[in-house]
């Protein structure tokens, strides 16, 4: 492992000045239904794209397309020919058999096998003796072509760059010789993605790269990105990820792109605009097709007017109509029904120790939440924030301290498996017709299509839905059930910026009192007004909202590169 060379690949080059990757007149259908067609834009070099759209606009179908693993109806795809393209999916197909540190290191493995050439190929013309023949000249060519290309590779250690990568992406030196599967899906993941970023490709293709990271893998994963990838394009639901590493978003919408040179934040305002523009433009339209209609009603038939009818009819059946983008159809008001009231501090933890065998997960923790706080709990994976849960809704055995849930508290629970839990038999609609009381079930199936289960969606059983629509369909199932003290461990992993917005007020307008364990800051954001920090064997107290915590971390860690 310490081959003292470049971590990039033999593979890898460079874009060539004014070279770029280019999506051409792409066209998907499927059964007879057309997803998008004609869609053509171009990838530049540093390029730091947004796929954004709707559910089953097409984002993941044409990330494939770009990464070569689906082939399109019409069109293609052009690249130079050394271009390297790294796509990491949203559901891998993951290999046992090696540890984290040998896994991450396949990185390199083009550079290791023309290492392992070039050792081969010198030891054959170190016992051969047939110096003058033409094999013996070619194997000098060989091994000086093989050698020129491995030598121009910049010296560095391979061991150290894929240590700094795998404890970015969170992951500690002792994980480094566990077998891989050991570990679950979403630290697979990062493994994955620790071998994409150590190829250093031309262009990263990220589809949900952040549902399984905490909050401070996400900021080491948004550095790397910015500072050290080429072109990048990521379809994400974590807004704030995506306005901080992007500078372009194109958007999927009713079979086209739109392309506009703007992060996130700002295609929102320019979208409206566009959309505004597009409704007048119809409503102008639809004025002059009624017009010319009523002249060519009144006059029909009228000698006179033959050649003026028919000229106006011709350019009717000619008129290629304005088309306005799709509405947002899911911009409905949830509501939790009123909280009963409970004590004044439905949750006490007081010197809380808890520990697996020899590990300590954390030891004299305190935690004090009054009636209608809204709080989060961050930290990083694997500090406790999911054992505090669970001590707290009585579901684990604790070492020492006490845990107190307050006077008629009514605990509401949405865990990451919350889903596994929904009966496999019942139907979408059958699910929430079950627990649904009082007026809000005459409101049952536009509560479903703000959540995208539209039309026969709702008669489909719960046991053929993917897993991020039974994640839909579970929080639904939690946002009608009458609880005071609402804790949501991940609630916003799988669902798309509309539908946790609408999430997002209704915890908003909660009454109760409500915990949230979560890695996305812009859910974050408005919701929590106090912060509990897992880490290093503690819980701190921060008495400030997400977004000062976060300043305030990033001044400590400043404070601790001066120091």
């Amino acid at each position: 492992m310490h081959l003292q060379k470049s971590g990039k690949p033999d593979f890898t080059i460079n874009f060539i000045a004014n070279q770029m990757i280019t999506v051409n007149d792409i066209s998907v259908q499927f059964g007879g239904t057309t997803l998008f067609s004609d869609v053509t834009f171009s990838i530049n070099e540093n390029d730091k794209i947004a796929l954004m759209g709707k559910n089953g606009a097409g984002k993941s179908t044409l990330l494939k397309i770009i990464a070569g693993q689906n082939k399109p109806s019409g069109g293609s795809i052009s690249a130079p020919k050394e271009a390297t393209i790294a796509y990491l999916p949203q559901h891998l197909l993951t290999k046992d058999g090696s540890t984290v540190m040998e896994e991450a290191s396949k990185a390199f493995s083009e550079i290791f096998k023309m290492k392992a050439k070039i050792d081969e190929l010198n030891e054959q013309l170190t016992v051969r003796t047939d110096y003058e023949s033409d094999d013996y000249m070619k194997l000098i060519e060989r091994v000086s072509d093989l050698s020129e290309k491995f030598y121009a590779i910049e010296e560095v250690n391979y061991e150290a760059e894929v240590e700094k990568i795998l404890i970015g992406l969170g992951f500690v030196r002792e994980d480094f010789a566990r077998q891989t599967s050991e570990f679950s899906g979403g630290w697979r993941m990062r493994i994955e993605l620790a071998k994409i970023l150590l190829q250093k490709p031309d262009l990263i293709l990220l589809d949900e790269p952040t549902n399984h990271m905490d909050i401070e893998s996400i900021q080491w994963l948004e550095d790397f990105l910015i500072n050290s990838a080429k072109a990048v394009v990521v379809i994400s639901h974590d807004r704030a990820f995506v306005d901080n590493i992007t500078n372009r978003t194109i958007e999927v919408t009713m079979g086209r792109i739109y392309d506009y040179k703007a992060k996130y934040s700002h295609y929102l305002e320019l979208r409206k605009d566009r959309r505004v523009h597009q409704q007048k433009a119809y409503d102008e339209q639809q004025k002059m097709i009624a017009d010319n209609q009523a002249f060519i009603d009144r006059f029909r038939g009228t000698f006179s007017k033959t050649d003026a009818v028919q000229s106006r009819v011709k350019m009717l059946e000619k008129l290629v109509i304005v088309q306005v983008d799709e509405v947002d159809t899911s911009a409905l008001k949830l509501k939790f029904p009123p909280a009963a009231r409970s004590g004044n501090y439905p949750v006490i933890v007081k010197d809380l120790s808890k520990s697996y065998g020899d590990h300590v997960v954390f030891k004299d923790a305190n935690i004090v939440i009054e009636r209608g706080q809204k709080v989060a709990f961050v930290g990083k994976n694997g500090e406790g924030k999911s054992t505090m849960i669970k001590a707290i809704m009585k579901e684990i055995g604790i070492d020492s301290g006490s845990v107190e849930v307050g006077h008629n508290a009514q605990i509401g629970y949405f865990a990451q498996n919350q889903a596994s839990l929904l009966d496999e038999n019942a139907t979408i609609f059958e699910t929430i017709d079950n627990i649904a009381v009082g007026e809000v079930r005459t409101q049952i199936k536009n509560i479903l299509g703000a959540f995208m289960f539209h039309g026969d969606d709702t008669t489909k059983k719960v046991k053929v839905l993917s897993g991020g629509e039974k994640t839909r369909l579970a929080m639904i199932k939690l946002l009608l059930e009458p609880v005071n003290l609402l804790i949501l461990d991940e609630p916003s992993n799988h669902l798309d910026m509309k539908t946790k917005d609408i999430i997002k007020d209704a915890l908003r307008d909660f009454d109760g009192t409500l915990i949230l364990v979560s890695h996305d800051r812009d859910f974050l954001d408005g919701l929590a007004t106090k912060v509990f920090e897992f880490g290093n064997k503690r819980v701190k107290e921060h008495f400030e909202d997400i977004k000062g915590f976060l300043e305030h971390k990033k001044m400590d860690s400043l404070r601790e590169i001066e120091k």
